[in-house]
């Protein structure tokens, strides 16, 4: 059994060199009309402070079009074109003060989103943060249908509340992360006899099911004081399950986009400044950007220079990297992993089925009920969001048929009736008939979606950094 207490690592160590070296901040509404302008100038560089960056703007449900970023020597400068999830310009002045604060303060990165912010954003519960006040599980092995409601059953069954779950599904492999309490005293369980029943019991669940040589892991993790970002874990765990090894995106043959739906992943040689170049280009969606610098970062590579730019439902995404020891990217095997780890990052989160978005009391067994009600009606859960607050508890379900087909709406009509009215809304997913992006969409005369010339960081870079440290200034707002 794997129960897991976690030691403490001071924050404040943690932030010095930003502390001693606080990046100066520029939001500007002037520069462009259709988005706003978010400089980071003059920033401490340290291994894994893009990712924050990324982090502070993606949590706040902000659409990052494009992105310019440069770290040679032991400086930082990055630039991105925000909107929100409207395509609008960013100017609610709290939402601009906060911005400011958590990219310059590091302490402030990571931290959950203040509740008149969330008013602001009209932005449901999410569970972003692995909690510190609750016991957190962690699952990864083989999916099944079914599974999540076994597994939330079996914790009713053990009297304990789910306060938030997250799980994701991707190459016949799970990864979900539940934060439980007490159902009848409350708060986190910290008793060793408690834990070791509820490692029990969700190892007779899954294995109930169990093939010779399958993988699972299960792990019980007391509150800490330190938190982890929920998505971040999550890669991580699905990393550690290797769900990456069948991964195949373009084989390169093919240069242009005409319709193909694979992900494109290239990865040259710089040999002049000694960096591994990595291309990317696939379709545009929510967070694409923190999910390829995740899995950079997180594989011990390090971003010197980046360009990114979405348009339409297409983002092209180029990387100049190396290795945290320096090198870069000698040998194919290298190569040919980081490739499959990047496309694992950008089809993990990629939504398939239709989404069920619920609103309802919070109680307990409350995810039991529900999975239950999806099982009984032969849908299968491919990813799910689910958090609690008070007495409100907010989630979002994709749910297929059990062979993996998108569900049938008069099947769908029937479960939102036995759950109650607490679903507001049902909708196709992206990946459906019709692929909508997060981005604005732009098309020509004859309704296809207008394509663009390679981007090249080279041709772009230098030029636009340039002009941006240039026009450094206040808020314009």
């Amino acid at each position: 059994m794997e129960i897991v207490y976690q030691p403490y690592i001071d924050p404040e160590f943690q932030s010095l060199l930003d502390r001693i070296h606080p990046p100066r901040i520029c939001i500007d509404n002037d520069a462009f009309h259709d988005c706003t302008l978010v400089k980071v100038v003059d920033s401490a560089n340290r291994h894994g402070i893009l990712l924050e960056m990324v982090q502070v703007l993606t949590d706040l449900d902000l659409v990052i079009s494009k992105s310019y970023v440069s770290s040679d020597g032991g400086w930082l400068m990055d630039v991105f074109h925000v909107t929100d999830h409207l395509g609008n310009k960013v100017i609610d002045e709290t939402l601009i003060l906060y911005i400011q604060q958590a990219l310059s303060d590091p302490r402030r990165r990571g931290g959950e989103i203040p509740k008149e912010l969330q008013t602001c954003l009209k932005r449901d519960v999410k569970p972003c943060h692995v909690s510190t006040e609750h016991t957190a599980l962690e699952i990864t092995g083989r999916d099944r249908p079914g599974l999540m409601s076994e597994i939330s059953a079996a914790l009713y069954e053990l009297r304990c509340h789910v306060t938030a779950a997250v799980a994701w599904t991707h190459n016949a492999r799970v990864a979900c992360i539940i934060h439980i309490e007490d159902g009848l005293m409350g708060g986190p369980i910290m008793a060793s006899k408690k834990l070791a029943q509820v490692h029990e019991k969700l190892e007779s669940v899954v294995e109930a099911h169990h093939e010779s040589g399958e993988r699972w892991s299960i792990r019980l993790t007391a509150p800490a004081a330190g938190r982890t970002h929920t998505e971040r874990r999550l890669h991580q765990l699905m990393y550690a399950d290797r769900d990456y090894k069948q991964c195949q995106g373009c084989d390169g043959s093919c240069r242009q986009w005409n319709g193909c739906t694979n992900t494109h992943v290239t990865i040259e040689a710089c040999r002049e400044k000694g960096y591994s170049v990595v291309n990317i280009r696939c379709r545009d969606r929510t967070k694409l950007l923190f999910d390829t610098v995740c899995a950079l970062t997180d594989m011990q590579y390090v971003v010197f220079h980046a360009a990114i730019s979405s348009k339409g439902t297409i983002t092209d995404q180029e990387y100049f990297i190396r290795r945290q020891d320096g090198c870069s990217l000698n040998t194919q095997s290298e190569r040919q992993k980081l490739a499959q780890c990047l496309i694992a990052a950008i089809e993990r989160r990629e939504s398939r089925g239709l989404r069920l978005d619920i609103c309802t009391q919070n109680k307990m067994g409350l995810l039991s009920d529900v999975t239950r009600v999806f099982r009984e009606n032969g849908l299968s859960i491919t990813r799910v969001e689910i958090g609690t607050q008070a007495e409100r508890a907010t989630g979002t379900f994709y749910v297929t048929d059990a062979s993996g087909h998108e569900a049938d709406l008069r099947t769908v009509e029937l479960v939102r009736q036995e759950i109650g009215g607490s679903v507001l809304r049902v909708y196709r997913s992206p990946n459906g008939t019709s692929r909508a992006s997060s981005s604005s969409i732009s098309r020509n005369s004859s309704g296809e979606v207008e394509e663009r010339a390679k981007f090249s960081l080279g041709n772009l870079l230098w030029s636009q950094l340039e002009r941006f440290s240039e026009n450094f200034g206040f808020i314009k707002s």
